[in-house]
C-alpha cells in the first residue's frame, strides 16, 4: 500500500484566538458599558455547580447593580490586555503569527447597545490595536459578539430574547465594518452560536428567570442571532466586498456508547443538535428534523415576514469551530460522567482527560472535520483548540508544559491528515495563546497559554508576561508550516 503524506497549505493561518471580555480588562474605562461578561463571578472550586457558574439570576444583578455583592468578577480585569497590547502583540509575534483572532466588546462601541452615536474611544481602541497586529503581519479575524451582549439590551429588551436587538447588532456591525474595512477581512458573527440555549446570559443575555417560558426564550433569541448574523453578512458584503463572514459552533460530536442501535440513534440525534445552528447558517433554512424537536419541547419559533428569505439569501462565506473534546451518547443513564466544556458525557475508557476532566480525543477533531466538510463543503478554520492545565513556575522562572505540547502536537497531526482527507482548512488558532480568565470558571489558574500571566484565581500577581517551553515549541511549528511537532 502506497505511503500517503499529507502536508499543510503554503498559505495555512497559524496563530491563537482570544475574546475581549476574557483579557482586556479596563471594564469601565474611555466610555465602556457593562455586558454580561461584566456580572460573571468567581466561585471557588468547593462552591461550583455546572449552573451557578455561567448563569446569572435577577437577583445577583441586583446585588451586583446596588453594591451589595461582594463577589469578585475577574473577567473585569482580564489580563489587562487594553493597555499591554503592544507587548502582547509583539510576543505572538515573536512566536510568528500569521494570525490572530479577538472580539470587539460591543459595549466599548456602543455603552448601552441602543445608544444613537459610537463611542470613539472604543473605535479608536480597536483601530490601535488592528494596527499593532497588521504591523507585525497578523491577519487579524474579528468576532462580533464574544459572550459580550451589552447590559443595557438586557435590561431594555433581555437582551436578544428581545426581536429589537437585531437593529442594534446590525448598527453596530455596520459601524465596525465601515471603520476597518481596510484593515480586516475575516469576520465572525457570533462566538459559539450554540451557547444561546445552554447558557442563555452567556451566549444572549438573556435573565431565565425573566422569562415565563425559559426554553422558549434562548430558541427565540436564537432565531434573532441567526437573522442577525444574516443580516449582519448582507452588510459585511456591501461595505467590504472581499470580506468574508464566518459562523461558528462549539463542535461536540457525539459516539453512541455502544452499538446498540438505540445508542446509535441517540448519537445521530445529539449530533444533528449540535450541527443545526451550522445548518442554518451555511444552508440558510431550518433543517426538517427540528420541526419535530420544535413541538416535542413546545417551542414556537415566532418569525417576521421576509424572515426565511433573510436567512436563505445571506449564508456565511466560511464556518469556523472551537473543538476541545469527543462524547459519548446512550440511552442508559448509568456509567461514569465526565466534566466537559459546555456539557457532561459519559466517560470514554479510550481517551484520556485533562486536569478538568475534559476528554483528550484528537482523531475526534479528524472525524468532525471530515464530517463538516462533506456536510458543507466549505472552507473550515479551527479558531479554538487548547489545553487548560495547572502551569508550575520553577525556580528559575521556567514553565515546563510538555502535556500542552503534547496535546497540541496530536491535535495539529490530525488536522494534517484531514487536510490529506480532503478537508479545506484555512488555519489553527489555538485557545488562549496568552493566559486569560476562563470562560466557565472564571479562574486563572485553569491556564492555555504559551504566555504565562503572573496572575492568581484571586487577582493577585504583578500580571507579568513570562513564555513558556511551548512557546518555543510553537514557533517552530509555525517555522516549519506544521512539519515539526
Amino acid at each position: 500500500m502506497a505511503q500517503f503524506k499529507a502536508k499543510f497549505p503554503d498559505n495555512f493561518y497559524w496563530g491563537g484566538a482570544t475574546a475581549a471580555n476574557q483579557i482586556e480588562g479596563a471594564f469601565d474605562e474611555d466610555g465602556k458599558g457593562l455586558s454580561a461578561a461584566d456580572f460573571v463571578e468567581y466561585i471557588p472550586k468547593e462552591q461550583r455547580t455546572k449552573d451557578n457558574a455561567m448563569e446569572i439570576t435577577s437577583e445577583q444583578i441586583r446585588k451586583t447593580l446596588s453594591g451589595e455583592s461582594d463577589a469578585r468578577h475577574p473577567k473585569r480585569e482580564g489580563i489587562d490586555f487594553y493597555h499591554r497590547y503592544k507587548e502582547d502583540i509583539a510576543l505572538l509575534a515573536e512566536m510568528g503569527f500569521t494570525a490572530f483572532r479577538l472580539s470587539i466588546h460591543w459595549s466599548r462601541i456602543f455603552p448601552n447597545g441602543y445608544d444613537e452615536k459610537p463611542n470613539e474611544a472604543g473605535l479608536q481602541f480597536y483601530d490601535n490595536v488592528l494596527d499593532e497586529l497588521l504591523k507585525h503581519n497578523i491577519e487579524p479575524v474579528v468576532t462580533l459578539s464574544h459572550y459580550e451582549t451589552p447590559y443595557g439590551l438586557t435590561e431594555k429588551y433581555n437582551g436578544w430574547a428581545g426581536r429589537e436587538t437585531v437593529d442594534h447588532f446590525v448598527r453596530y456591525a455596520e459601524t465596525v465594518f465601515t471603520r476597518y474595512k481596510d484593515k480586516v477581512t475575516y469576520w465572525i458573527t457570533f462566538n459559539e452560536i450554540n451557547m444561546i440555549t445552554i447558557s442563555p446570559f452567556t451566549g444572549g443575555g438573556i435573565v431565565s428567570d425573566k422569562e415565563e417560558n425559559p426554553i422558549q426564550a434562548k430558541y427565540q433569541g436564537l432565531h434573532h442571532q441567526f437573522i442577525a448574523s444574516s443580516l449582519a453578512t448582507k452588510k459585511l458584503h456591501e461595505i467590504i466586498p472581499n470580506g468574508k463572514m464566518g459562523c461558528m459552533l462549539a463542535r461536540m460530536s457525539t459516539y453512541p456508547n455502544t452499538p446498540n442501535p438505540e445508542d446509535v440513534l441517540k448519537a445521530q440525534q445529539d449530533n444533528r443538535q449540535n450541527l443545526f445552528f451550522t445548518d442554518v447558517h451555511v444552508r440558510g433554512e431550518y433543517p426538517e428534523y427540528m420541526t419535530r424537536y420544535f413541538i416535542e419541547n413546545d417551542i414556537t419559533i415566532s418569525k417576521e415576514t421576509g424572515d426565511d428569505e433573510i436567512l436563505k439569501q445571506h449564508p456565511v462565506d466560511y464556518i469556523t469551530i472551537s473543538y476541545y473534546m469527543s462524547s459519548l451518547s446512550s440511552v442508559s443513564p448509568e456509567g461514569e460522567v465526565t466534566a466537559g466544556n459546555l456539557n457532561n458525557s459519559l466517560k470514554n475508557p479510550y481517551l484520556e482527560a485533562s486536569d478538568w476532566g475534559w476528554q483528550i480525543d484528537p482523531i475526534g477533531l479528524r472525524v468532525a472535520l471530515n464530517d463538516m466538510y462533506d456536510r458543507y463543503q466549505l472552507p473550515i478554520f479551527i479558531v479554538e483548540n487548547g489545553l487548560g492545565a495547572y502551569d508550575k513556575v520553577e525556580e528559575d522562572g521556567s514553565i515546563h508544559d510538555d502535556y500542552r505540547i503534547s496535546y497540541l502536537s496530536k491535535h495539529i497531526a490530525q488536522m494534517k491528515e484531514a487536510i490529506g482527507d480532503g478537508v479545506d482548512l484555512m488555519g489553527y488558532l489555538a485557545w488562549g495563546p496568552i493566559d486569560l480568565v476562563s470562560m466557565s470558571t472564571s479562574e486563572m489558574s485553569k491556564r492555555y497559554g504559551f504566555v504565562y500571566v503572573d496572575k492568581d484565581d484571586e487577582g493577585n500577581g504583578d500580571l507579568a508576561r513570562s513564555r513558556k517551553d511551548s512557546f518555543f515549541w510553537y514557533k517552530k511549528v509555525i517555522e516549519s508550516n506544521g512539519e515539526v511537532l
